[in-house]
This record gives C-alpha cells, structure tokens and sequence, in this order.
C-alpha cells in the first residue's frame, strides 16, 4: 500500500522554520522601525518646526490632529501590512519546500544547533 506520508515536503523540519523566522524577523523590524520613525517623528516635529505644527487642520492644532486622529490608522496599516506580508511569507516558504522536494528537508541535517 503506498503512503502519501513520504512525497509531502516536510515543512516542520529545522531548516524550513528557521528561514521563516529569519524572514519573518526581518519584516518584524521593518515594521518596528516604521512605527518608531513615526512615534519619534512627531516630537521632533513639533521641536524643529513649531510654527508648523501649531497650524489649524479641522479645527485642531497639526500636532493634535496627527496624534489623535492620524496615528492610530497608521498603526492599523502597519499591523495589517504585517499580517498580509506574514501570511505571504509562509505561503512562499511553503511553494518553495513542496518544489524542492526532499532537498528542502535535507538543509536543516547539517545544522549545528
């Protein structure tokens, strides 16, 4: 009787889930860094061009708008782009490892953990 078990690649094997997780550390501090240029960027904003920033935009001042009304919607396309981006990575990993075959399984034996 033959076993489906031996043709599926192995997507558990060290070597696949350690180049997820190199890929996915990347994007965690693509993003990081994303939210950091913005959370120190309104302060030094505010620092180097105060005539900008105490502008009137619907009503509130350019720092208060940014703050309260601009900030948290880039804080949701960040973590979406995450997620999106994630989800894309595994996809990829995956195609690749169920292309290569047994190859993919076989990077991860020579590993010195």
């Amino acid at each position: 009787m033959n076993s489906p078990a031996p043709e599926k690649p192995d997507i558990h094997s060290d070597a696949f889930l350690h180049s997820l997780m190199r890929k996915q550390l990347r994007l965690s501090i693509l993003c990081a860094a994303s939210f950091l240029v913005v959370l120190l960027g309104l302060p030094l904003l505010n620092y180097f061009f105060p005539e900008l920033m105490a502008a009137r935009v619907f009503g509130f001042t350019l720092t208060w708008f940014m703050l309260g009304v601009l900030f948290f919607p880039f804080v949701w396309i960040i973590s979406y782009a995450f997620i999106k981006r994630s989800i894309a990575l595994e996809e990829a990993e995956v195609k690749e490892v169920s292309r290569g075959g047994d190859e993919g399984s076989e990077g991860g034996k020579g590993r010195h953990d």
